[in-house]
């Protein structure tokens, strides 16, 4: 059963943190649309699309992204408050313990991961499309896919092959296709460039050269046009990695079965897409653990000290969720463990605060 005080912690908490949370996306919002002025004066858009399908979305994803630092935030300026008026102190002279002053933090905590999951799994994804299609359509500059040597199985022992490929365009060039059977090679297609025709599905492959192999022995072909069908689209070969953002859970998994298959070389960022929706709303936990037990404490130089400390945990926290993003993507760093590993020793850290905290 909730008491006094345990109303007024939860009350404050999420009071001070929708606060902030209002005047940091009302202030983004101002910047960005500063920012696209000309942009917007630009573009044939209604003012309907604007608001709705880019800001409203925008407000969306940018206060899910912030959700943990403003938390942070929100535990450090209203518990420093009232350690500041010694109210912490009298709390726990009167025979409240520490942990049982924590108990409505982690309340709030736990409304606010709860939330961030829904909002995660089922919010995040629609408003991200939208958000998406949008800066698609007027903002953002025609795709590219990035590097060389772009390789996808299509089907079992069936490989394309493409040293660079223009998104826009829809064309890849120095194309190549094998047929693989037991370990040998049966027949590989060279050619120039390969155009994809959205109308009729077909790859039109300019300037190729066919070899087979067979019990006849090798045969060899060429012309300067043949169309084929392959189960292979341009979005296949590349998009951008921000749309695994705009998949639901079981789009996403269905993606990654596919990429895995083909040996994309791009699986890693889409599997901590699917991680990162679990593992990120918990570190509310770990922040609400390290803002009490930091702010809890009354200090020279009051909040002051406390936010210089916080904001110093938070940057770090931040630079090793990069680090182990980047491990993830580029050094075999397993993803679920990548995105784990923050909270982990972030948790390890909260609890060793904890422990010096005054009781």
């Amino acid at each position: 059963m909730l008491r006094t005080l345990d109303r007024y912690i939860i009350r404050q908490f999420l009071g001070t943190f929708l606060f902030i949370l209002l005047l940091i996306m009302a202030v983004a919002v101002v910047f960005d649309i500063s920012e696209k002025t000309a942009d917007f004066a630009k573009m044939n858009a209604s003012l309907r699309e604007i608001v709705v399908d880019y800001y409203l979305n925008f407000v969306i994803f940018y206060s899910n992204l912030f959700s943990g630092l403003l938390i942070f935030i929100a535990v450090l300026l209203f518990t420093s408050r009232l350690a500041q008026r010694t109210e912490v102190i009298a709390v726990l002279s009167s025979g409240v313990s520490f942990p049982r002053l924590m108990w409505p933090y982690f309340v709030s905590a736990t409304i606010l991961t709860i939330t961030a999951l829904l909002v995660d799994h089922y919010v995040l994804p629609s408003a991200n499309r939208t958000r998406l299609a949008f800066e698609e359509a007027y903002i953002r500059a025609p795709f590219q896919v990035k590097g060389k040597n772009i390789h996808r199985e299509i089907a079992p022992g069936v490989i394309a092959y493409f040293e660079s490929f223009n998104a826009q365009r829809k064309t890849g060039y120095r194309f190549s296709l094998e047929h693989w059977e037991k370990g040998e090679l049966r027949s590989k297609l060279m050619s120039d460039r390969a155009q994809y025709d959205s109308v009729s599905g077909k790859w039109h492959v300019h300037d190729f050269f066919i070899r087979t192999m067979g019990p006849g022995g090798e045969r060899t072909f060429s012309g300067p046009l043949i169309d084929t069908t392959l189960a292979l689209t341009p979005s296949d070969v590349g998009q951008r990695n921000e749309n695994a953002m705009s998949m639901t859970g079981a789009e996403l998994d269905r993606f990654i079965a596919e990429e895995r298959a083909r040996g994309s070389d791009t699986m890693a960022y889409y599997l901590l897409e699917k991680y990162g929706r679990t593992a990120y709303p918990f570190a509310t936990y770990v922040f609400t653990l390290i803002g009490v037990s930091i702010a809890g404490r009354k200090v020279r130089g009051g909040t002051g000290v406390h936010l210089a400390l916080g904001v110093l945990l938070v940057l770090l926290y931040i630079f090793a969720m990069k680090l182990t993003t980047v491990g993830a993507t580029n050094a075999g760093l397993d993803p679920l463990i990548a995105v784990w590993l923050p909270n982990i020793l972030f948790g390890a850290v909260g609890i060793w605060i904890y422990r010096l905290a005054p009781k």
